[in-house]
């Protein structure tokens, strides 16, 4: 099993986050990913990562291997921000996020702790039921083999 990435992209007018596990950060990954998550208009700003050249976006960059956090309004902090809360449930509530339902506890993050932050309890409660509806992780499906050799859990 290869590494697994997580992609992410926040839109900066509805502070929304669409985010996935992918198998790279490689150009013909992350450039798909961009242009199914965005409008053809959108002006893409990421990082200086060689991945986003030749994207089919307007794009402009920061250059954080010098340094360069914020060049006008130029920036990568909203989709940071989502990282950082990435993080921090790793340490605090996951405490693992094992490949297998890595996608997984990334659409736990993206959906109601992020995208539904500003909802109030019982709207909250009524998208993710909706959401819920049809859905079913069995305990054999949970426990099941994730393909590492000797059963590892990684």
């Amino acid at each position: 099993m290869g590494k697994t990435v997580v992609a992410g992209i926040k839109d900066r007018e509805t502070n929304q986050v669409v985010a996935k596990v992918v198998p790279s950060t490689a150009g013909n990954i992350l450039k798909p990913f961009v242009t199914r998550n965005t409008l053809p208009k959108t002006i893409v700003y990421t990082d200086e990562s060689l991945s986003y050249k030749g994207i089919a976006r307007i794009h402009a960059f920061v250059k954080h291997s010098t340094r360069q956090w914020v060049s006008g309004s130029v920036d990568t902090n909203g989709i940071e921000s989502f990282w950082s809360m990435l993080k921090r449930s790793y340490m605090g509530t996951f405490h693992k996020l094992s490949p297998k339902h890595l996608n997984r506890s990334v659409q736990e993050l993206v959906v109601p702790r992020h995208n539904m932050r500003l909802l109030d309890t019982a709207d909250q409660l009524a998208v993710l039921a909706f959401g819920m509806e049809g859905q079913r992780l069995t305990y054999q499906q949970l426990i099941a083999s994730n393909g590492l050799p000797s059963g590892a859990r990684a």
